[in-house]
């Protein structure tokens, strides 16, 4: 692993450890925005419409999540769980569209483009493949080399037919002037 690698996980980690456990601690601070969120999209998404209890369930996707990341455990995994759970958490903490006063609607604007900015550091987390093939790439590559095999076993294949009928006629010349 990188120096770099090995350095800016934790850090990427670390901010969704303290606030997971802060989500698990205290959900009665969060739920009363969360609750609107809950009533529009627990039905759809078929989650109990319980606003602390999807509180604490996201805090503790970003705990495991962010202890995964640090520790280099199944990395992209952990970026991918982090941002899913960042997509609802943005959206509830900083709805700059809904201030009223101008000031205010800056400082959340703010802080919503910097989630945005940490979302996108973790979907470049999620596909890095660390300089190693990606699971499409070898996938394709392993279907290539299957379907090589495949060719050649059929040009040999045929080749020994051809060998085969080639033997047979000799043969079979063979044994017609042996009886003339």
């Amino acid at each position: 692993m990188s120096l770099i690698r090995r350095v800016a996980r934790p850090m990427i980690a670390a901010s969704f450890i303290a606030s997971g456990l802060d989500q698990l601690r205290h959900p009665g601070k969060a739920a009363p925005k969360v609750a609107p969120l809950a009533d529009q999209a627990a039905p759809t998404l078929h989650l109990p419409n319980d606003p602390e209890l999807l509180v604490r369930a996201n805090g503790a996707a970003q705990v495991a999540g962010g202890l995964m990341l640090g520790m280099g455990r199944m990395p992209r995994t952990a970026a991918t769980v982090l941002a899913a759970s960042m997509v609802p958490s943005t959206y509830v903490s900083h709805p700059f569209w809904a201030a009223k006063d101008p000031a205010q609607r800056r400082e959340e604007r703010k802080a919503f483009m910097k989630s945005l900015a940490v979302l996108g550091g973790l979907l470049l987390a999620a596909v890095d493949t660390e300089g190693r093939p990606g699971v499409a790439y070898r996938v394709h590559m392993l279907s290539d080399r299957a379907e090589r095999a495949a060719k050649t076993t059929r040009r040999e294949a045929r080749y020994a037919a051809k060998a085969a009928r080639r033997e047979a006629k000799l043969r079979a010349t063979q044994a017609h002037d042996a009886l003339t």
